[in-house]
């Protein structure tokens, strides 16, 4: 039996790791300083219960995984590894220079779901994989298989080849975005377990590169034409300390817009004009925030204010002008790229689902770096909407764009209107397999004697903070209403902080700046109470603040306000005049033909229309629906689940 089937076979004990076992006491090798001020609470210590969240991520570790590596051996992602290393004759398969990507992410996104919960099984199927992707690393640590098996013919006709040399084409070859999804896969797996297989291979890797590139390396000059690998170097950097990782990631990110270092890619790359230069998000999406993310993580390490003055500015006009209501970015599938001020068309929105998740990625840093509770009213308005709308709710259909309205015929979703089961660049669904089960790590952070709830979900959670150690649970049906009771259980009796988000749509917010706001301000007030005991309370930057010594099983419950709001757009976004869009909490709403059959395009919101809420646990898994006399909406994320149909998100409106 050949190497890959006893893979694929392993993958059926693939078990539910968010079952009965014991949390995991085990603890991964400390991270180095890494100049944030703000430290998330890890995964490991977070152990969810939420009726949202833990069937989706649950989907993913139970269904998505194992249908995603049926799809990389079916395509040959697993065969290029043996290809390059020689145990099996063939030439490249697949259409992607990136392909291997795919095998990466799968395997961090599975390593993220160890670092919940330890799972036996689960590990050595990981095992199975990182042994086929060592086979095609060549011995100084070149690892891109199309490369290595035949470099004279990359599997997609529009990566030139000259010579047939390594990084000749690094403006579209991807070998360095193919190294940076290995080093941040790798430094994931080995948090998760303390091995060193998987991070042996990117240290190698990684080594490889350092000796290429750099102000010290006279092989090669350049940068990559897609980023991702500067965050993963950074990363490589805190759990090793090796310091030539964190100037490497500097240099590729100092030397970008520098003509004197390499032929300029233009804007498309973010490559026209220096990193620390840049005031506007432009060009592809994806390279844009995963590079926003590394300059962030330079910002921090560095304490530089030049990068942290250029990711601020970038952040800003992004969230004013170039912004979806759903959290998406990247209005143009022309390049898959941000488009001008105020460009953001609904039918043929691109949005690509990687580019939702790099944000996130991209909005943490920012939040770890100052504390700012706007960049979490990005992350959840992301997440609730724009995010998970790029998997279906069986977690076997994708979407790659995510449109924002569907006439049923423009096929939006690369050659499709609806949902696809895969795609020849499959780099959206692996995407969502490595983040999604990485959704626990976002809940809570701290600093020094802080304790910062930043997202709404149950769970129990072990927290240490300087002075005091302490447990925390919550019980809530948030999205669905505005409930949520905590319960803090510290080790001692002595004051700390905890600093409870207060959500921007209950502060009448949709994003920051005026490209959305809501048509009616609601004077409706967050109602707190400590053991059943009213308190009053300062917003203090967006956070409930209460510092008090902490008795054991002492119960704070939030009631946030919920009610169905209209959204209405800045006039400057021309497709978007005289149309309304709906709201109740975080969820952004969308009519549908599936249950608007009846003159669609005619539906209209009424100034005087009433709305009801209503939960139907019939449909689409359970969802709150809005309806009024004459529409029936459902939740953005859940749409193009039966089939190809209408849908629009923004609405006509009549005063």
């Amino acid at each position: 039996m050949t190497l890959i089937k006893k893979t694929i076979l392993a993958i059926s004990v693939l078990m539910t790791v968010y079952g009965q076992s014991q949390q995991r006491t085990k603890k991964s090798n400390a991270i180095k300083k890494s100049g944030y001020t703000i430290t998330p609470v890890n995964i490991q210590n977070v152990k969810l219960t939420d009726a949202f969240w833990l069937p989706i991520i649950k989907k993913v570790q139970e269904k998505t995984i194992e249908y995603a590596i049926h799809k990389c051996e079916e395509e040959g992602r697993l065969d290029n590894f043996l290809i390059a290393g020689g145990k099996m004759k063939g030439t490249v398969k697949g259409q992607m220079p990136f392909d291997d990507t795919d095998v990466y992410k799968i395997i961090e996104g599975a390593s993220n779901t160890l670092i919940s919960e330890p799972n036996p099984k689960l590990e050595t199927l990981l095992d199975s994989l990182i042994s086929i992707v060592k086979i095609g690393q060549e011995k100084d640590g070149y690892l891109t298989t199309w490369r290595t098996i035949n470099p004279a013919k990359p599997p997609a006709p529009w990566v030139p080849v000259i010579e047939g040399k390594r990084w000749e084409s690094l403006q579209i070859s991807h070998e360095l975005y193919n190294s940076g999804h290995l080093i941040e896969a790798a430094v994931v797996h080995y948090q998760a377990t303390g091995k060193r297989n998987f991070l042996d291979i990117a240290i190698k890797n990684a080594d490889m590169l350092v000796r290429t590139f750099g102000d010290g390396a006279t092989q090669v000059h350049g940068v990559p034409g897609h980023q991702i690998v500067e965050t993963g170097l950074v990363n490589l950097y805190q759990i090793t300390n090796n310091k030539a990782y964190l100037n490497l990631a500097k240099y590729y990110l100092h030397n970008r817009g520098n003509p004197k270092n390499h032929k300029l890619y233009g804007t498309y790359a973010q490559d026209d004009i220096p990193v620390i230069q840049q005031k506007e998000p432009v060009g592809h999406a994806v390279r844009a925030v995963y590079m926003y993310a590394g300059m962030t993580d330079i910002a921090a390490i560095y304490n530089d204010k030049d990068y942290l003055n250029a990711v601020n500015a970038l952040w800003t006009n992004m969230v004013n002008k170039k912004m979806y209501i759903t959290g998406g970015i990247g209005a143009i599938h022309d390049g898959e790229a941000f488009g001008a001020n105020y460009e953001l068309p609904n039918l043929t929105a691109y949005n690509e689902t990687c580019a939702a998740i790099g944000d996130v990625y991209w909005n943490h840093r920012l939040y770890n770096l100052t504390g700012n509770s706007e960049y979490f009213n990005v992350i959840e308005r992301t997440l609730y909407n724009g995010l998970i709308s790029g998997i279906s709710l069986d977690g076997k259909q994708f979407f790659y764009p995510n449109a924002l309205e569907s006439d049923g015929v423009y096929k939006n979703n690369r050659g499709s209107c609806t949902r696809q089961s895969w795609f020849d660049c499959s780099c959206c669904p692996t995407n969502l397999i490595r983040f999604i089960p990485s959704i626990p790590g976002l809940i809570y952070s701290t600093s020094k004697d802080v304790l910062y709830v930043n997202l709404y979900a149950s769970n129990t959670a072990k927290i240490a903070l300087d002075k005091n150690n302490l447990e925390i649970s919550q019980k809530t049906n948030y999205p669905w209403d505005g409930k949520v009771s905590l319960t803090v259980t510290p080790k001692t009796e002595i004051p700390f902080t905890l600093k409870l988000r207060i959500p921007s749509w209950v502060r009448n917010q949709v994003l920051p700046g005026d490209l959305y706001s809501y048509k009616k301000t609601s004077t409706a007030k967050t109602s707190v109470t400590i053991n059943g005991k009213h308190i009053d309370y300062k917003e203090d930057k967006g956070y409930i603040t209460i510092t008090k010594k902490w008795k054991k099983g002492e119960t704070i419950v939030l009631d946030f306000p919920m009610e169905v709001k209209e959204v209405v757009t800045n006039t400057k976004v021309e497709g978007n005049i005289g149309k309304v869009a709906l709201e109740y909490g975080p969820i952004v709403y969308a009519i549908e033909e599936a249950d608007n059959a009846t003159n669609f395009d005619a539906i209209t919101i009424d100034a005087k229309d009433t709305f009801k809420v209503k939960k139907d646990d019939s449909l689409l898994e359970g969802v709150n629906t809005i309806q009024t006399e004459k529409l029936k909406a459902i939740p953005y994320y859940s749409w193009s689940n039966r089939g190809i149909g209408k849908m629009k998100v923004w609405i006509n409106y009549k005063e």
